[in-house]
């Protein structure tokens, strides 16, 4: 009864952690990309990034709680890294990069729009999205591989 209910919090918030990224990815960096007053760029970002980042920190806590307990239940900490425990390890491997870049974000932002970003939001803008992009394409992979690999995918 326990397993199946931490199994659908964890991956509720999956959904909400990577259809995040998926949403401003897909959705608000083209919104930005289309405005053309810097500063308009700059307050948007902001307000968008504001607003997601507390639903992706949450959301990101509870997969980690969530993915610790279902290791520790299930006994399956001794695939990690290893050939049967690739969908695991993948997911692990992107929940810690993620948890890295939710920690240092605020670092990441000013270096980010110092220096050169203010004269080019628009340079800026468009290697965020290319860093989104990258992130989310490694992120859907790792669920695909996970959801392969845990319903009996063999490599």
């Amino acid at each position: 009864m326990f397993l199946p209910l931490l199994i659908a919090v964890h991956v509720i918030g999956v959904i909400l952690w990577i259809g995040g990224v998926a949403f401003v990815t897909m959705v608000v960096f083209p919104m930005i990309m289309r405005l053309e007053n810097s500063l308009e760029k700059v307050l948007f970002f902001q307000g968008v990034e504001h607003r997601f980042a507390k639903i992706a920190k949450t959301s990101v806590v509870v997969v980690g709680v969530t993915g610790v307990l279902l290791l520790q239940i299930t006994g399956k900490w001794s695939v990690m890294f290893k050939a049967s425990g690739i969908g695991t390890t993948l997911m692990t491997v992107v929940w810690v990069f993620y948890v890295l870049v939710l920690m240092f974000e605020g670092s990441l932002f000013k270096a980010i729009f110092s220096g050169e970003a203010q004269q080019d939001t628009a340079k800026v803008f468009y290697r965020l999205s290319v860093f989104h992009w990258v992130i989310l394409c490694i992120s859907l992979l790792a669920v695909g591989v996970g959801v392969w690999a845990g319903h009996g995918g063999r490599f």
